[in-house]
């Protein structure tokens, strides 16, 4: 029988245990059955901090580390479990306490429910219209700099997830830690609410895209190419790969019917306690399968796995048909992708004005791009210079026909199999400027930037462009000085 310590972690602003449902005791019932002696132990963040507007992600993080000193038996390593933003908290977590560091974590596995590891279009809604939105936070409001972190594409979860990417395959080990991401990708209709239509968003659980929450994901940095001068015009137009990194393979399984919350439907909350639950198994029966794991092959086995079941939810789920009383109401859930651009100059500051233009075919025309292949665009509103595009990779790719009961419901989609990007930045006149530049649609490009169910952090590096004219030396001579007025003087051509 193998000792099992269980620590579940709440998701943001969460004030009662009832949001675990069933869940701990569940694990509990079915833990001597599966092999394992086990013992929970829930952890408050409340119970440390309070949850207003000054408190940050790393302040929950030295609460988190601060609990676990307290509560944790010394030499102990724990099971974590952990909903919606208790993903990124532990991550987030480990990164600030234990990467790198001398000394062993005390987690072993990190089983993330849902997480918003690359954050929630919901989270720019702010405040105030956020805490009406029940299947996030159940009406407690949430403090500000958390949400800042959640917005799509904002400094932290960027450099967290772009840190994972270049460094997490040598963590993954048994001295360190398995990292898993079980998630759901279905819509709980009752709780869908019309004024806030991210929370019926396919591809999401209502509250997180599976793109976000899963942690196979890549990072590509492009280069704007050097400056040419031809009969005195200034120009770049090429941008070029300057970096590609690919992020270890995790763990990772969709289940079948499962949202982000509430009791009905919650990956969570709707598990029961009762060992015949049918309708908890398959989350119950994955999270028994990472907390099996005790070898790094043995992860690398459930991740063939969760691939191969996932597949099979996709499947299974493809067509969804909501009866109502006068209608029905058809969703094809298909798969989608997210791509997260930051723009940045050669000098390493912000860009915030520009316009983004994705092309495909061999005239690298945007027109030639299919119809419906645009689900959303988040401008990050901390950092106008980060752009986040959510796209339907199924309708990208292509499709064959779908077919629901008899009845061609979609016609086959024939897909692009090229992509490419113009930028048009701003300003693009005057002493400091940028200049517009432009990669070519290719199938390289489509197939290393799109994945589906997953995120792409696209670096984007601009020559900073600065005129001469911004600093000269002028005549002493005090003749010429008398009629000289600077007011008026034009960049010109010429540049630094």
């Amino acid at each position: 029988m193998r000792d099992l310590f269980l620590v579940f972690i709440h998701g943001y602003s969460v004030t009662n245990t009832d949001t675990y449902g069933g869940l701990p005791q569940r694990l509990l019932n079915e833990s001597q059955g599966r092999g394992f002696n086990a013992r929970v132990e829930h952890i408050f963040l409340g119970r440390y901090i309070s949850f207003n507007d000054e408190v940050r992600l790393d302040d929950v993080s030295r609460a988190l580390e601060s609990a676990v000193k307290e509560q944790i038996p010394g030499g102990t390593r724990f099971v974590c479990i952990t909903h919606s933003t208790g993903g990124p908290v532990a991550r987030n977590w480990w990164n600030n306490f234990y990467k790198d560091k001398a000394s062993v974590c005390p987690m072993s596995h990190l089983i993330m429910l849902a997480p918003a590891n690359y954050g929630s279009s919901l989270a720019q809604l702010g405040k105030t219209r956020l805490s009406r939105v029940k299947s996030w936070f159940d009406g407690v409001e949430p403090g500000q700099k958390i949400l800042n972190w959640l917005e799509l594409g904002s400094q932290g979860s960027w450099d967290l997830n772009l840190d994972w990417i270049l460094n997490g395959e040598k963590h993954i080990s048994e001295k360190e830690i398995f990292p898993f991401v079980i998630t759901g990708q279905s819509i709980d209709r009752k709780l869908y609410d019309h004024i806030n239509s991210y929370t019926g968003e396919l591809g999401s659980d209502g509250v997180v895209r599976v793109a976000s929450a899963n942690l196979n994901s890549r990072y590509v940095k492009l280069r704007q190419a050097d400056v040419i001068i031809t009969s005195g015009t200034v120009s770049a137009p090429n941008l070029e790969p300057a970096g590609y990194f690919e992020a270890p393979k995790t763990a990772m399984r969709i289940v079948k019917h499962k949202s982000h919350s509430n009791a009905d439907m919650g990956i969570m909350k709707s598990v029961k306690a009762e060992t015949d639950d049918e309708q908890s198994k398959e989350t119950v029966d994955a999270i028994f399968n990472c907390i099996s794991v005790n070898t790094l092959e043995d992860y690398k086995n459930l991740c063939v796995a969760f691939d191969r079941e996932t597949e099979e939810v996709l499947r299974d789920e493809k067509v969804e048909i909501e009866k109502k009383l006068l209608k029905k109401n058809i969703y094809i859930h298909d798969s989608f992708c997210m791509v997260i651009f930051r723009v940045r100059d050669s000098e390493g500051l912000p860009v915030p004005n520009f316009d983004l233009l994705l092309t495909s075919g061999p005239e690298n025309d945007p027109d030639m791009l299919p119809n419906g292949f645009f689900a959303d665009r988040q401008c990050n509103q901390s950092d106008n210079s980060v752009l986040t595009y959510y796209f339907n990779y199924d309708v990208m790719n292509g499709n064959v026909a779908i077919r629901k009961d008899g009845e061609e419901i979609r016609k086959e989609l024939p897909g692009t199999d090229s992509l490419g990007f113009i930028l048009r930045p701003r300003p693009d006149e005057g002493f400091v400027r940028y200049l517009p530049c432009s990669i070519k649609a290719s199938k390289e490009i489509f197939e290393t930037v799109l994945k589906p169910n997953s995120t792409t952090l696209i670096d984007i590096e601009l020559k900073r462009v600065v005129s001469k004219e911004l600093f000269r030396f002028e005549s002493a001579d005090p003749v010429k000085l008398a009629d000289k007025n600077f007011k008026k003087t034009s960049p010109g051509d010429s540049i630094v």
